[in-house]
């Protein structure tokens, strides 16, 4: 299955591309270094796998040592609440709300919104483009985030991410700067908690059954989960794995780093260019069956205007 369609689709498999201008001015009274960060000391750590569990085409591998500066990072993906008050202060309109649709997963979609879906993604049906799907109407026209005020935003678009930590005076994290956060000390593994997946649903919120057609909701959650539901990192972050995918400011390349091994291996930013960005981390779509990407060393891409009912984002911040 093609890895794009299955994590989350891209805006232009069946919509117009339109490019938007964002202008948005730093808050100068937010602070940045509150007490939703946490400081990673950084150092030497060990990126990538090359676990036989890894999909070495999308670039996991090979495990290289990579040197990171330090750094702040959000113990939580950026919530709805959050994402709200940068709204409210700067007026911001994300890129969802001005295409007027998003992709939303199918089980989460209203009978009453179902009658106006006429278009699923090629290939990964259960993946519907519904009309005014944003982030405070998560789930198409007829819903709202009322009671999802700690889970985290969706439907933001690279861009949106980037407009949102210039409102804050922070960055998106490099793919670097996110392994090293999610791995919270633990080199060589294949979780944020070690390599044991047994109880999965007690660890982070990816799907149980029958994918895509029934999910037993063993971990509580259809969709999104509260960010500080489950338990954190040996780092104290949270949902490193699982509920959402989070964008990093990398461009997405499955070999730059292989190839250019000089400029890869202290603080490193990815290629200079390219079509998609990189993202990290799983969601709650996330099952063995066709997807285990909720991995630390695992990664996805998607082009910086694309948004899903799946993709979300946290900031970092460097002194």
């Amino acid at each position: 299955m093609n890895q794009k369609k299955c994590c989350s689709p891209q805006r232009n498999e069946v919509g117009d591309q339109v490019k938007f201008t964002h202008n948005i001015e730093l808050n100068k009274s937010y602070n940045q270094k509150n007490n939703s960060m946490v400081l990673v000391k950084g150092g030497v750590f060990s990126m990538g796998t090359d676990a036989s569990s890894a999909f070495m085409s999308d670039g996991e591998g090979p495990t290289r040592l990579v040197e990171v500066d330090q750094f702040y990072f959000d113990k939580f993906p950026v919530s709805n609440l959050e994402f709200d008050e940068f709204c409210q202060n700067s007026g911001y309109i994300t890129e969802a709300e001005r295409f007027q649709w998003s992709f939303v997963f199918h089980l989460l979609v209203s009978e009453k919104t179902k009658k106006n879906v006429s278009e699923s993604v090629s290939g990964a049906p259960w993946w519907w483009k519904v009309e005014k799907a944003y982030w405070r109407a998560p789930f198409g026209p007829d819903s709202n985030i009322k009671e999802l005020e700690n889970h985290p935003v969706v439907h933001i678009s690279w861009n949106d991410a980037v407009a949102y930590a210039n409102w804050a005076g922070k960055e998106l994290p490099t793919e670097a700067e996110w392994e090293m956060a999610a791995r919270g000390g633990l080199d060589n593994k294949l979780f944020s908690w070690g390599d044991n997946d047994k109880n999965l649903n007690e660890k982070c919120n990816t799907w149980q059954g029958q994918f895509p057609k029934k999910n037993t909701m063993e971990d509580g959650w259809l969709g999104t989960s509260p960010v500080s539901n489950f338990a954190p990192n040996d780092y104290g972050i949270h949902d490193t794995l699982g509920n959402v995918w989070e964008w990093c400011s990398d461009w997405f390349s499955s070999s730059f780093h292989q190839i250019k091994r000089d400029v890869t291996r202290i603080n490193p930013k990815g290629p200079e260019n390219g079509d998609t960005k990189v993202m990290k981390g799983g969601s709650y779509l996330c099952h063995d069956s066709y997807c285990n990407r909720y991995r630390v060393a695992a990664r996805s891409q998607n082009t910086p205007d694309s948004s899903t009912g799946n993709l979300g984002f946290r900031t970092i911040y460097r002194k």
